[in-house]
């Protein structure tokens, strides 16, 4: 069964580079990105992390914690750790998941269609679709997904910019528009009417009568 927007985000307890984890206690009352990849030591990953590593202060300043997901051990994640590093020029300093049982990948739907056990003899193909990432909110529900085929590396600016345009509109009547970035205009949802709006939000700019901007809360 997939996960959805707006399920409860799967809960677990695996070990990892930092000790043995719970999911959602882990999470506790923050933002949680969690995003897995084929395999350790593979070119991509190694770059996706890097970026993850370097990204670290601007998660912090959104409450977020960031968990990555590998399908090899524990042992394996610290020795990778250090390629990590050397291309980041910053230590990878989040938790890396032991999923070598797939409990992890399954759970969050990770796997590709084709996908077996993999086994000794396993390549990164194997479990070529485990390129996933999901925003999950305090409240323990998924807000985003977004999955990569193996050949391309994920997008971190954009990953950051939908957690601002989550956290922005989380529990908020408006909506972000297209390429939407933090400061720009806002749409007005339409569950409230002008006068509601512009009690609100102050002025609204018009476009159509079923698009209203305004300027973002703070």
């Amino acid at each position: 069964m997939s996960v959805r927007i707006n399920d409860i985000a799967p809960d677990f307890t695996a070990e990892s580079t930092a000790g043995t984890i719970k999911f959602h206690d882990w999470i506790g009352d923050n933002y949680a990105i969690i995003f897995s990849h084929p395999r350790d030591f593979t070119p991509v990953c190694t770059t996706e992390f890097g970026a993850v590593a370097q990204l670290a202060p601007e998660f912090a300043k959104r409450k977020t914690k960031v968990m990555g997901v590998s399908v090899d051990s524990v042992e394996e994640h610290v020795k990778w750790k250090n390629d990590i590093a050397a291309v980041a020029g910053v230590p990878a300093d989040f938790p890396i998941i032991d999923d070598t049982s797939l409990t992890v990948s399954k759970a969050f739907d990770m796997l590709p269609a084709d996908y077996y056990l993999p086994g000794a003899d396993r390549t990164p193909a194997n479990t070529a679709t485990v390129r996933s990432v999901y925003i999950i909110g305090p409240d323990k529900k998924i807000r985003l997904s977004m999955t990569y085929p193996m050949s391309v590396g994920r997008n971190f600016a954009e990953i950051i910019r939908a957690l601002d345009a989550v956290q922005a509109t989380d529990g908020a009547p408006i909506a972000t528009p297209a390429n939407w970035l933090p400061g720009e205009d806002v749409i007005v949802s339409m569950s409230l009417d002008n006068k509601a709006a512009e009690a609100k939000f102050g002025a609204l700019d018009i476009k159509l009568p079923y698009l209203r901007y305004a300027k973002a809360p703070k």
